[in-house]
Parts: structure tokens; sequence; C-alpha cells
């Protein structure tokens, strides 16, 4: 029964903070548009990152929001273990899919060329 409470709590604090964090967007847009040219550009775009700093808050203050802080330092850490290429194998690598992908162009062309001809002399012989 208690886990039910939290979980209504914590529900309804997301609603809260989703809200907040959609006000915060919004006033960054109709704010922008508002003020204009009236306001130095570096004062409207400090205001402009401070506004879209708390909004970014607000939203990892969710449960929505812990999820993917933990789903991106997952993926961080699974982005260390991978053993990448040297430049070496990069090169070579390279150099393969190029040629393979020359050879099969020619191929293609040739095969193209004589598909054309095939058809032109069926058609006029017809």
């Amino acid at each position: 029964m208690s886990t039910m409470n939290t979980e209504n709590k914590t529900s309804s604090f997301d609603g809260l903070k989703w809200g907040v964090t959609t006000v915060l967007l919004v006033a960054i847009i109709v704010g922008n548009y508002m003020v204009g040219d009236s306001l130095n550009i570096l004062v409207r775009v400090g205001i402009l990152l401070l506004l879209a700093a708390l909004a970014v808050f607000s939203a990892v203050m969710t449960e929505k929001g812990q999820v993917f802080i933990a789903f991106a330092k997952d993926a961080r850490l699974e982005v260390r273990k991978v053993v990448w290429p040297t430049r070496q194998e990069t090169v070579q690598t390279t150099l393969i899919i190029l040629a393979v992908s020359a050879i099969v162009g020619l191929i293609l062309w040739g095969l193209d060329g004589v598909l054309v001809r095939l058809v032109a002399f069926i058609t006029t012989a017809i």
C-alpha cells in the first residue's frame, strides 16, 4: 500500500516538474521572440541559456530524466569498452571498400551497356 502512495506522489511531482520544464521552454521561445533586438545579444543569450539550463535541470529531476541519465552513463561505459581500429586498419578497410565499389560499379556499367544494346536489338527487330 505504501508503494502506491509513493508512486502517486512521484508521478504528481513528475507532472509538476514537466509542467515547469514546459513553461520554461515556452518562456524561452516567447521571450526571445518578444524581446527581439531590444536587449544586448550577450544578455539575451545569457538569459536564454540560464532558462534552458533550468529546464534541463527540471527535466532531469523527473523519473524519466533519471532513467535517461542512467542510460547515458551505461552508453558511455559501453563506448569505453569498444576496441577502435587503428589508423592503418581504417585506411586499409577504406581502400578495400573503394576498390570493391569501383569494380562493382564497372561491372554494373558494363551490364547496363549490354542490356541497353540487347533491348535496342529486340525492339528494333520487332
